[in-house]
């Protein structure tokens, strides 16, 4: 069986949900090897255009696998350039909706940090816990946690290993909405559906602008803006969607 498992349950989303229920899907290098590829090819796929990130209803992830790490040496470590297979789901040009329920640890909190949108159950539970066994964050949990929640909310969790419910990520910048957790998978697919029914091509545009932005000066990222914005003004979608609102119709978006 597989670890990973990708699923077709509406038109133009994809489902990406974790499947080791043995493991509380902790994240071995095969896991990470397996959502790669598949980043890889939904990313490609044009009948894709969001994608809901899961473990599903009991937990997210509990973290990576310590029984594949605790004897390694660094440069195995280094050798394993996990890096780039993390690197295949934040290139993922597609929107993506993390539905996270029960623990969302370690490597399954950064996980969750490479969606777009977190959608949380009530009783999630985020945590950076690596300081407990003698490491420290290593797929962005030091980095994308601060850009999300700032400084000292960030030291907090990382310095000390406790965990955040799904309620305090959403105060601390760590969620998107939290929800009741029997819902939580339903309403990453709504997002889902509804994000799939807009345009792409403006959906695409949006997230590598955006992402792109954050780590440029505010004039470059209003440069980058601005040429988007323009962009799309040669797109089929754009003069769909304009027409379709002067004839009060639902707009025909094709992504060309």
């Amino acid at each position: 069986m597989s670890e990973v498992v990708v699923e077709r349950p509406a038109p133009q989303v994809a489902v990406v949900r974790l499947n080791r229920p043995e493991a509380r899907n902790a994240l071995n290098q095969e896991v990470r090897q397996q959502l790669a590829e598949h980043f890889v090819a939904l990313g490609r796929d044009a009948d894709v255009r969001a994608i809901v990130l899961t473990g599903g209803e009991k937990y997210f992830a509990a973290g990576a696998d310590l029984r594949a790490m605790a004897d390694a040496g660094a440069i195995e470590m280094m050798l394993r350039n996990t890096q780039l297979l993390w690197q295949a789901i934040a290139d993922c040009p597609k929107p993506v909706i993390a539905a996270v329920n029960g623990y969302a640890w370690g490597g399954g909190c950064e996980l969750a940090m490479h969606a777009d949108i977190i959608v949380a159950g009530e009783s999630a539970s985020f945590c950076q816990p690596e300081v407990k066994v003698g490491i420290m964050p290593g797929a962005g949990g030091t980095q994308r946690l601060t850009r999300a929640v700032g400084k000292f909310k960030a030291m907090k969790m990382v310095l000390t290993g406790q965990p955040v419910s799904g309620r305090d990520a959403l105060e601390m910048g760590l969620a998107s909405e939290v929800v009741a957790d029997a819902d939580v998978q339903a309403r990453a697919l709504e997002l889902a559906t509804q994000i799939a029914a807009l345009p792409p091509l403006a959906i695409m545009q949006i997230k590598e602008v955006l992402l792109a932005g954050q780590d440029a000066s505010l004039d470059a990222a209003l440069m980058l803006e601005r040429k988007a914005f323009q962009l799309l003004f040669a797109s089929r979608d754009q003069k769909e969607g304009m027409q379709a609102f002067f004839d009060k119709r639902a707009a025909d978006f094709r992504g060309a």
